[in-house]
C-alpha cells in the first residue's frame, strides 16, 4: 500500500457522525497538521468569519461522551479543559485557507479523498438501501394481498348465520270478502 494510501485511510478513521453529519475533530485534525490543538483553534478564530456553523461547531459534552464511549483509544484519555470542535467536509476544506504549511496541503489532499471516497461507498449503500426498501414495498403489497385473500377465505368458510325471525308486525292486505277497504 503506497503511502497516501495509508494517509486516506488513516483520515478514514478519523471521520465520525455526530448530528447526522460526516465530521473530523479539531483534536485529531490538530495531530494530522502536526499542530498543537489550542493553535489550530485559535487560527479558526482568528478567521471565524470563514467558519459558520454548518462548517465547524463545538460538541456538546454529551456528545464527547458518546464518541469517546464508541470509540476506544487510549489518545483520548485523561481531563479536557475544553471540548473538542467538529469540523465538517466544508469546514475542513476552509482549514486549508487559514494553515498553509506544505504538511496542511497534504493532510487536505488526503482528508478531501477520504471524504470523496467515504461518499462513494454510501452512494453504493444508498443504492442497495433504495432497492431493499422497493423489495420491502413489494413483499407489503403481497402481504396485504394475501391478507385479504385469507379473509375472503374466511368468510366463506364461516358457518351462515342462523335465520332470524322478523321483528315487528305483518301487514295484511284487507280483503274484499269484508267490503272495507
Amino acid at each position: 500500500m503506497e503511502q497516501g494510501e495509508w494517509a486516506v485511510q488513516r483520515v478514514e478513521e478519523l471521520i465520525y457522525v455526530v448530528r447526522g453529519l460526516k465530521v473530523m475533530l479539531s483534536s485529531d485534525l490538530a495531530e494530522l497538521y502536526d499542530v498543537q490543538p489550542k493553535a489550530l483553534i485559535q487560527a479558526v478564530k482568528r478567521n471565524i468569519d470563514r467558519f459558520p456553523p454548518d462548517f465547524m461547531f463545538p460538541l456538546s459534552r454529551q456528545e464527547f461522551t458518546n464518541l469517546k464511549s464508541r470509540i476506544v483509544t487510549s489518545s483520548w484519555g485523561g481531563a479536557r479543559r475544553a471540548l473538542p470542535y467538529a469540523f465538517t467536509e466544508q469546514g475542513v476544506a476552509m482549514l486549508s485557507s487559514v494553515l498553509r504549511s506544505g504538511r496542511a496541503i497534504q493532510v487536505n489532499i488526503a482528508i478531501m479523498r477520504a471524504f470523496v471516497r467515504l461518499r462513494g461507498v454510501l452512494f453504493g449503500h444508498k443504492e442497495l438501501t433504495d432497492k431493499l426498501d422497493e423489495l420491502e414495498r413489494k413483499l407489503s403489497a403481497h402481504d396485504e394481498n394475501i391478507r385479504t385473500l385469507f379473509q375472503a377465505i374466511r368468510q366463506l368458510m364461516a358457518p351462515p348465520a342462523p335465520p332470524r325471525k322478523p321483528i315487528g308486525f305483518k301487514v295484511r292486505e284487507r280483503s274484499a270478502r269484508y267490503g272495507r277497504n
